[in-house]
């Protein structure tokens, strides 16, 4: 047990509750926020099925919005992860719905650590920061942590993408101006697959869900990052560890796959599983996003490659992510043995 404190926002999602299974397996205290307390009971059994450290998880409740609770929450932490974040299954009809909690939210969280002294944030960012808002000719390069999304191109971007880059633009300008000796670093995950843990989700499994259950009857010409969860939560815990991390992005990829690449990777694993490994030409795709809006997000992405190098995180702090394959089929394990697809 290293008694160092480690406040753990967002504990009940996809990759907060893989965090703090992180965090108790290496013998830190983990106190997890989350917004509802009747989740306590059931995060708390799902997570101590992992962990034989369960004693050291505790809970409070806060809302990202409410300035006077993250003072309390960050008391006495030595660190503090934020991995909170607003993501709509379905996008809003006002962006700022999106856009305000992120940014308020990750500017409440740091102005609080940093009155109470905390050494360091690391906060949960996404590489949708580093890969839109790009010019034709602009999607020649290949995209690095230097570079950033650019939020006034509003034909490259969506809501959630504006939401996360003001986001994390807003805390290093934060960092920049009135750190006080607290430091941060950012990481930036690709499509978050690995294994689902309850019913509650995050929203990269729907991807292997949607592609597993038999309905999709072609795949969409789309292609995105994909790393395990687990390895980002290995990863957020190396940078909130690691003295040559402070003050860098990160971004987490286990490499590039196609949404037919992906489906293949599932065919072969389950062969008694109806699963389409076809691909819808594009206009089918926009066609079938009028009327399918969990589909309307990925248009950005129909039949252009955004090219990055992710390597920084393995060559700075010797990461080495789960691989692609394992992180596909271990999400597709874990969502038939819950039954989330039958």
């Amino acid at each position: 047990m290293n008694n160092k404190e480690v406040l753990l926002t967002g504990i009940t999602g996809f990759l907060g509750s893989h965090t703090a299974i992180e965090l108790l397996n290496r013998g830190y205290k983990v106190t997890g926020t989350l917004r509802d307390l009747n989740r306590i009971d059931s995060i708390r059994s799902i997570i101590s099925n992992h962990t034989d450290n369960i004693e050291n998880l505790s809970f409070f409740q806060a809302e990202l919005l409410d300035k006077e609770v993250w003072i309390k929450a960050t008391a006495n932490k030595d660190y503090v992860i934020h991995a909170a974040s607003p993501f709509p299954r379905e996008l809003p009809k006002d962006e700022n719905e999106l856009i305000i909690p992120a940014k308020e939210g990750t500017l409440n969280v740091l102005t609080a650590a940093k009155s109470n002294k905390v050494k360091r944030v690391v906060i949960v960012s996404s590489i949708s920061t580093v890969v839109y808002g790009k010019k034709k000719d602009e999607l020649e390069n290949v995209f690095t942590e230097e570079t950033w999304t650019d939020t006034a191109n509003r034909v490259d971007t969506k809501p959630y993408i504006r939401s996360k880059t003001i986001a994390e633009k807003a805390a290093w300008d934060f960092i920049k101006k009135n750190s006080d000796g607290m430091e941060m670093v950012s990481v930036l995950p690709g499509a978050m697959l690995g294994p689902v843990l309850e019913e509650d989700f995050g929203t990269s499994a729907n991807i292997v869900i949607k592609a597993l259950d038999g309905k999709m009857p072609a795949m969409p010409k789309i292609a995105f990052e994909i790393v395990d969860v687990r390895s980002v939560a290995q990863l957020l815990v190396d940078v909130m560890e690691k003295p040559q991390a402070a003050g860098n992005r990160f971004m987490a990829s286990a490499g590039h796959m196609t949404m037919k690449q992906l489906a293949n990777v599932l065919k072969s694993n389950f062969p008694d599983k109806k699963i389409s490994t076809s691909e819808l030409p594009n206009f089918m795709s926009r066609f079938i996003a009028l009327f399918e809006p969990s589909l309307k997000p990925i248009l950005l992405d129909l039949g252009i490659t955004r090219k990055i190098d992710a390597t920084k995180a393995k060559r700075v702090l010797g990461w080495k992510p789960i691989s692609k394959e394992d992180a596909i089929l271990a999400c597709a394990k874990s969502v038939l043995k819950i039954g989330i697809v039958k």
